[in-house]
């Protein structure tokens, strides 16, 4: 957290900011791996041969400390997106050759990724509309495609990005269409048209780049786990990195808290004689606030803890719940501490903006709201039949009862 200041002064703001490496974050990292405190966010439980001895559910508890802490210290313990789940990916389901020619290098902290999956000109929210081509040449993987928001690719350390687009659109199967393949950054065809920004960031030196792949040519070896398994290996990978976003959302939305808190009891901006939290419903926001951050974390710590005992796949509510509950209540707790601070919150002189910004984002990225509330509606709704059967069971051994006692019901 002290080295957060520095870390923002030292990426310059013209373009040579998208060719930086932050010092002061490199010097981090060599202190965290000392300490042990490196790729946190792979279980044992699931990756023994590459995981770190800590389960989900505790590290969802180092991950809202990170979130806490601000935005490179995820990065300064090699925890941070996309490579998280670029690692998950290659550590599951990528082959020994791809492993170490991708996979040690990124948990080693050496080289950065993206993975390219939105795409321009369709609603990415349903991933079957993907329509970047990815067909076999002989021994070779051709590539085009437009792709855009895709974080990471920006970084001049990125190396790789794993690819999703469409390899066998006649397939009757949707969900079997797909396939994922891994890019070198610096393969011919890989143009990088520009970085987005985020309500005016642009989030350098990584980015959220607008991509396109003109035929990019690639051997057949990159193909990761099989024609068609795009939609599974998606599967994989998004369902803990949601839960790791919403996990880094309860410490940004604490850290708001901490600093609302000590803006209002300071004597030094009291209005109208009076300290702020005297005035209107400062207090009552205080106390929303702490009961909805602890809501919040306990629900992501019960999705943490399905997941180690039933992987990604077997903890889709927990995850879907978690998804678009935790940032709303994130971006309400980060608004009442911005509207503490009236125009500073809303400048660059506090990190309230950045993190509002970034929140805002979260509830269209990894799928939008709209997609979890609907998929967790679904699902609940599947329970309806099961109910009405235990009900009706419950009324007939109800009758019995009644009867064997001799009383009639009255209703």
């Amino acid at each position: 957290m002290p080295a957060s200041k520095l870390a923002h002064l030292q990426l310059p703001d013209g373009p040579e900011r998208w060719q930086t490496v932050i010092p002061v974050v490199e010097e981090l990292k060599e202190k965290a791996k000392k300490l042990g405190l490196w790729n946190l966010f792979l279980s044992k439980l699931h990756y023994p041969e590459f995981g770190v001895p800590l389960t989900n559910l505790e590290y969802a508890v180092m991950a809202e400390m990170l979130g806490y802490a601000g935005y490179i210290a995820s990065e300064s313990v090699n925890c941070s997106a996309p490579d998280t789940g670029n690692m998950e990916v290659l550590a599951r389901y990528g082959n020994p050759e791809q492993q170490q020619k991708w996979l040690r290098p990124l948990l080693n902290g050496e080289i950065r990724s993206a993975f390219a999956m939105t795409e321009k000109n369709v609603a990415s929210s349903d991933a079957t509309n993907i329509r970047t081509s990815i067909r076999r040449e002989g021994n070779d993987i051709v590539i085009n495609g437009h792709k855009w928001w895709i974080s990471g690719a920006g970084d001049p350390r990125c190396k790789v990005h794993l690819v999703m687009g469409k390899s066998d659109p006649n397939n009757q199967d949707k969900y079997n269409q797909q396939s994922v393949v891994l890019v070198p950054a610096d393969a011919p065809g890989v143009k990088i048209i520009r970085p987005m920004k985020v309500f005016g960031y642009d989030d350098a030196p990584e980015g959220h780049c607008e991509i396109i792949y003109e035929n990019v040519r690639v051997p057949l070896s990159n193909l990761v786990l099989g024609w068609g398994r795009g939609f599974e290996i998606i599967q994989g990978r998004l369902g803990p990195g949601r839960i790791h976003h919403c996990m880094r959302s309860i410490g940004a939305a604490q850290s708001a808290l901490d600093l609302l808190l000590q803006r209002v009891t300071d004597p030094s901006r009291k209005t109208f004689g009076k300290y702020l939290y005297q005035h209107g419903t400062v207090v009552a926001d205080i106390a929303k606030s702490r009961a909805e951050i602890e809501g919040a974390r306990l629900l992501v710590l019960s999705a943490a803890l399905q997941i180690d005992k039933y992987k990604a796949k077997g903890a889709l509510k927990e995850i879907g719940i978690a998804k678009f509950v935790v940032p709303s209540m994130a971006l309400t707790v980060i608004d009442r501490a911005i509207q503490s601070f009236g125009a500073e919150g809303v400048s660059q002189d506090t990190e309230l903006a950045q993190k509002w910004a970034g929140l805002r984002t979260l509830r269209i990225a990894d799928g939008p709201d709209a997609v979890h509330i609907q998929q967790v509606g679904q699902r609940e709704l599947k329970r309806a039949p099961g109910l009405v059967e235990r009900t009706r069971q419950i009324k007939l051994k109800e009758k019995a009862i009644l009867e064997k006692a001799g009383v009639k019901a009255k209703l």
